[in-house]
C-alpha cells in the first residue's frame, strides 16, 4: 500500500484547510458530562465563531465543562478566546432546537442518552460531532444506523471521535502494515491466535490538562457510560478497520461475524469513588453494583473475539483505579502477516513509551530483511521525515521523533480540524458503512457479554 495512507486518513501533524469562511461555523455543545467536550476547544480554529452556545440541564457536569473552558482561556500559553453562552433548564434540547444558535453541535456526556440525542440533533438539520461511542447497547444500534441514513437524507455530517488515528504508532503501523515487501499479506488466525490482537489499559483517576479529573459519579454506572468494549473498545475495534482494511467498506452484515465476549469488574472502595468523584457515597442508582463487602464493581473489562472477512481478531480495555508511579495508560497491539509481525508494546521494558518493532518471520536473512524494511521506511519518512529502524535484539524499532508525540489531548484537535475538513468537502464513502461495522461489533460484544450460559 501507498504511504499515501498516512495523506488521505491521518494527516496528524499538519495544518489542514477547510472551506468555511473565517468564523462561518458556530458550534453547540449539547449537555457536556465527559471531559473530552472541553478538549474539542483546547485550541481555536479560524473557521469556527469564538462563541460558542452550550445546552445543558443545571448541574456539576455543566460547571465542570465552563471552568475547563475557562481554564483554557487564561492559560499563560497560547490562550482561548471562547465566549460561552449558556442556557440551563429542562427544556435544554428543545430550546437548542428552537433557537438553532449554531450548526454544528458537538456531543460528549452521559452515553445513554447520546444515541437519542444524536438522532434527534440530526432530525432537527444540525451536524453534528459526537464523542465515541455513540452506542452502546444493541438497543441502541437500530437507532444509531436510522440516524446515519437521516444524516445522509438531510446532507449532514455526522461522524465520531476517533483519536487513536493520530497517534503516531498507530499511523507507522498502518504503513508497515500495508508495505506487502516488508509484511507480505495479513494472516487470517484463528479464535485461539488471532491474527490481530490489541490490549488497552486506562485508569480512572488521573490528571487532565494539568489538574486532577473529577468524574461524574453516573462515568460508574456502566448503564450510563457503557461498558468496557462499547465504550474504550470503540477505538481498538476501529483502529483494527483502519488499520488493517484501509479505505475498504465493510458491510456489518456480510462481512464482520462476533463469536465471543466477556465482562469483568474493577473493584473500587468508597475511599477511592470520593477521590475520584468528590462524593462521601454511592448514589442509589449504584446500589445495584454493591458488593456485600460494601465495594463498588466498575464493569470496566472486556475483550471481544470477531472476524473481519475472515481475518480474526480481539481487543481487549482494561480499567484500574490508579497508574502506580511513572506508569500511565499502556497500549499492546500485534499485527501478523505472512513476513513480518508488527507490535506496539508498552509497558516497563519500553519505560511506559509505545515502541514500534517488525518482527521478521520471512525466512530472508538478517541483512536481507533490514534491508527491505529500511527501503519501506524510507518511503515512510517522505510524509514523516526522521522516520528510521534499527536492529534492537529480535526485531527491528521503528525510530520515531519526538516531535510526532503531541499527546492525547491533542489529537482532539487534530480530529476536529479533520470533521471541519470533511465539512467543507466531502468525507470517504467508507466511512460510514464503517462506523455502523464497528458499533455492530461492540454493541453485539455487550450481548454475548451479557448472554446466560447455557
Amino acid at each position: 500500500m501507498k504511504t499515501k495512507l498516512a495523506l488521505t486518513a491521518a494527516i496528524a501533524l499538519c495544518a489542514m484547510t477547510a472551506t468555511a469562511a473565517e468564523g462561518e461555523l458556530r458550534w453547540i455543545t449539547l449537555d457536556p458530562g465527559h471531559f473530552h467536550a472541553a478538549l474539542v476547544q483546547k485550541f481555536m480554529y479560524p473557521q469556527v465563531n469564538p462563541v460558542v452556545h452550550v445546552y445543558a440541564p443545571e448541574g456539576p457536569d455543566v460547571g465542570q465543562h465552563l471552568k475547563r473552558i475557562e481554564g483554557f482561556n487564561t492559560r499563560a500559553e497560547k490562550p482561548t478566546k471562547w465566549q460561552e453562552k449558556v442556557y440551563t433548564g429542562k427544556d435544554f434540547l428543545e430550546r437548542m432546537i428552537k433557537e438553532r444558535a449554531g450548526n454544528v453541535v458537538v456531543i460528549s456526556g452521559n452515553n445513554r442518552k447520546k444515541t437519542d440525542y444524536i438522532y434527534k440533533t440530526l432530525d432537527a438539520g444540525f451536524n453534528v460531532f459526537a464523542d465515541k461511542p455513540m452506542a452502546i447497547t444493541p438497543q441502541a444500534f437500530p437507532l444509531l444506523r436510522k440516524a446515519f441514513e437521516r444524516a445522509a437524507q438531510k446532507k449532514l455530517l455526522l461522524r465520531d471521535i476517533m483519536t487513536e488515528r493520530y497517534e503516531i504508532t498507530a499511523i507507522l503501523l498502518r504503513e508497515l502494515v500495508n508495505a506487502p515487501a516488508v509484511f507480505g499479506t495479513l494472516e487470517k488466525g484463528t479464535p485461539q491466535q488471532p491474527a490481530v490482537e490489541m490490549e488497552s489499559v486506562h485508569y480512572f483517576f488521573k490528571e487532565v490538562a494539568g489538574k486532577p479529573l473529577t468524574r461524574p459519579p453516573w462515568f460508574y454506572d456502566t448503564r450510563q457510560q457503557g461498558e468496557a468494549i462499547p465504550d474504550v473498545g470503540t477505538h481498538l475495534v476501529d483502529l483494527v478497520q483502519w488499520q488493517c482494511f484501509p479505505e475498504q467498506t465493510l458491510d456489518w452484515k456480510k462481512d464482520i461475524k462476533v463469536h465471543a465476549a466477556k465482562r469483568w469488574p474493577t473493584k473500587m472502595t468508597p475511599a477511592q469513588f470520593k477521590l475520584s468523584t468528590g462524593l462521601d457515597k454511592y448514589p442509589d442508582y449504584l446500589k445495584s453494583d454493591i458488593g456485600s463487602d460494601g465495594v463498588l464493581n466498575v464493569f470496566q473489562n472486556g475483550d471481544v473475539t470477531w472476524s473481519i472477512k475472515g481475518v480474526h481478531a480481539k481487543v481487549a480495555a482494561l480499567w484500574g483505579f490508579q497508574a502506580p508511579p511513572g506508569t500511565g495508560d499502556t497500549h499492546y497491539q500485534i499485527v501478523r502477516g505472512s513476513k513480518a509481525n508488527v507490535v506496539i508494546r508498552q509497558g516497563k521494558e519500553q519505560g511506559y513509551k509505545a515502541t514500534l518493532c517488525v518482527e521478521n518471520k520471512s525466512g530472508a536473512s538478517a541483512d536481507e530483511f533490514d534491508k527491505t524494511l529500511r527501503a519501506a521506511v524510507a518511503k515512510i519518512a517522505v510524509t514523516w521525515p526522521g522516520v528510521d529502524a534499527k536492529k534492537a535484539g529480535a526485531c527491528w524499532e521503528i525510530i520515531i521523533p519526538e516531535k510526532y508525540h503531541v499527546g492525547h489531548e491533542a489529537h482532539f484537535a487534530q480530529v476536529a480540524e479533520k470533521y471541519l475538513q470533511f465539512l467543507g468537502g466531502k468525507m470517504p464513502a467508507w466511512e460510514v458503512p464503517n462506523m455502523i461495522a464497528k458499533y455492530f461489533v461492540t454493541t453485539e460484544a455487550f450481548r454475548l457479554s451479557h448472554a446466560k450460559k447455557k
